[in-house]
């Protein structure tokens, strides 16, 4: 994983969490859940995909993480990641990285504390 941006935000990991969640539904461009598996009681692991469907077929293609930490108290850390690409024959990798990584600036613009 690549580290595109982190930032703190106001709030508590849960519930930021659950706004990012609401943030990229309401984007439409991806998708964004938390994976609880891979979380703690401190941190939670977002996976962030493209979802693509066709008929009754669904594809979802992983393009990063969000990473959000308590950091105790009212702030939380957010780090973004991107996935690390496979193969990009016809330039689809490189057009779903770029989407994704318009949406870390967006996260960040959106949620980052003031100073």
């Amino acid at each position: 994983m690549t580290e595109i941006v982190h930032f703190t935000a106001q709030g508590p990991a849960k519930s930021l969490a659950s706004a990012i969640e609401a943030y990229a539904l309401a984007q439409g461009h991806v998708s964004a859940l938390v994976v609880p598996w891979e979380s703690s009681p401190t941190t939670l692991n977002l996976a962030v995909t493209a979802v693509r469907a066709e008929g009754w077929a669904i594809e979802h293609t992983n393009l990063g993480t969000v990473t959000v930490t308590d950091n105790g108290g009212t702030s939380t850390r957010v780090v973004v990641s991107r996935a690390e690409a496979g193969s990009d024959a016809d330039g689809s990798r490189q057009r779903l990285a770029a989407v994704f990584e318009t949406f870390a600036k967006q996260l960040k613009a959106r949620f980052e504390a003031a100073a």
